[in-house]
């Protein structure tokens, strides 16, 4: 089983300054700051995927890519612009999600093989339309004619990718890198996923990307797989986009999945209301220490003179103070830092944040970065746990996904 991380321009920088929260003078993003797999060891995911919406943009716009970063990605490959290990591999995808709201997908059969072969990806999936919508009982003929027009989208431009991979890697001199194709199926019901499968079966695919499932539940992306199982034919693989689901990946492999990508564990470092920090068997809240400088909500309190400028600096040292002598003794405690943490978020006047205060002291009693045996952890402890600014969140999302890479190397299926 293998995690595909998909990629969106998150780095950390390893020489940004914790007690002054500022970034070298001399730092160069693309020279300097790390990817996941560069910052910690071993690397957390196999695989990382790369859609074509992030680096070249589409309807919505401009993808997290600048101008001379995607010439870098074309001109040195994926490879080299990541600095990928010689196991990780990579996978190209359009990014479906970025152009949902569209009658037909935007982009053409050779502009996405000349992404995924400028650039050197070891797969690619075939472009396709997302369904939004599961109804199981649904046939073909009572479906909504969107979800049908969509899955038949899908379908004829799957055949078409396979074809032109196929003359594409003719051209390649031998023992050279061939792109794998894989297929990508859309559905609404087990039926028409497995109808789907059969079809790209009939094309030639051996691997088959199943998207569309991310709004399902566990039983319903089981009930997919297990009619998708009376189609399968041998040697034939399954990826799940966008899905996690630890806890059911024993179950997945039965059914042939063999690798998925998910994005969760990592946004949820910064994402979700509680469950910031991962551990193997717990998540904690994540320490909210806004910056006087940097919170929209605190500028415009400061502006309209509801709020000092001075007495929210020096609540916010205080508490930053606190934190960090809680994290060198561990015999001190921890009320003074709740205290602290009370009297900073009172200053923003929202009482529902105020309330949430509580929960940090779960956190803190735990000390859950303590015994963390990650890199980030190791090296930097107790900022782990705060709530604050893109180099500290990011780090806390590279944690949770070492929590998810261990998770996956004890199941008996990996």
């Amino acid at each position: 089983m293998k995690f595909y991380f998909p990629d969106s321009q998150d780095q950390i920088s390893p020489q940004y300054d914790f007690k002054k929260d500022e970034y070298p003078y001399h730092r160069v993003r693309q020279r300097d700051d790390l990817y996941a797999h560069q910052a910690v060891t071993p690397a957390p995911y196999g695989g990382i995927l790369v859609s074509k919406a992030i680096v070249d943009g589409s309807v919505k716009g401009a993808g997290k890519y600048s101008t001379p970063q995607r010439d870098r990605l074309y001109r040195d490959g994926v490879r080299n612009f990541f600095g990928l290990p010689a196991e990780m591999t990579s996978l190209g995808d359009c990014g479906a999600f970025n152009y949902i709201d569209e009658e037909y997908p935007p982009y053409t059969i050779d502009s996405v093989l000349d992404f995924y072969c400028k650039c050197g990806f070891d797969a690619g999936i075939s472009i396709d339309h997302v369904i939004f919508g599961y109804k199981p009982e649904v046939s073909e003929k009572d479906a909504d004619p969107a979800w049908v027009k969509r899955r038949e989208i899908s379908l004829e431009l799957a055949e078409k990718f396979i074809e032109a991979v196929k003359q594409r890697n003719k051209l390649v001199p031998e023992g050279k890198k061939r792109l794998e194709p894989v297929g990508a199926a859309q559905g609404w019901s087990p039926d028409s996923y497995a109808d789907s499968v059969a079809r790209l079966q009939k094309m030639g695919y051996k691997r088959i990307a199943l998207g569309g499932m991310v709004p399902l539940k566990t039983p319903e992306i089981l009930a997919c797989l297990q009619r998708i199982s009376e189609v399968r034919e041998d040697g034939v693989n399954f990826h799940l986009l966008g899905i996690t689901r630890v806890d059911s990946m024993e179950r997945f492999v039965k059914f042939h999945v063999s690798s998925f990508d998910s994005t969760s564990a990592f946004r949820q470092a910064f994402m979700d209301e509680r469950n910031n920090y991962h551990t193997p068997d717990h998540s904690y809240m994540a320490i909210r220490v806004p910056q006087v400088d940097g919170n929209l909500t605190l500028k415009k309190l400061i502006l309209a003179g509801v709020v000092s400028q001075s007495e929210a600096i020096k609540a916010e040292r205080e508490c930053l103070r606190l934190l960090r002598e809680y994290n060198e003794d561990e015999r001190a405690e921890v009320q003074p830092v709740m205290d602290a943490l009370r009297s900073y978020q009172a200053l923003l006047g929202d009482a529902k944040k105020l309330k949430r205060v509580d929960k940090y002291e779960e956190t803190l009693a735990a000390r859950p970065w303590k015994e963390c045996p990650c890199d980030l952890c190791r090296k930097h402890e107790i900022e782990m746990v705060i709530f604050r600014g893109t180099e500290r969140n990011k780090r806390r999302g590279f944690h949770n996904m070492t929590v998810l890479e261990a998770k996956m190397r004890k199941l008996p299926v990996t």
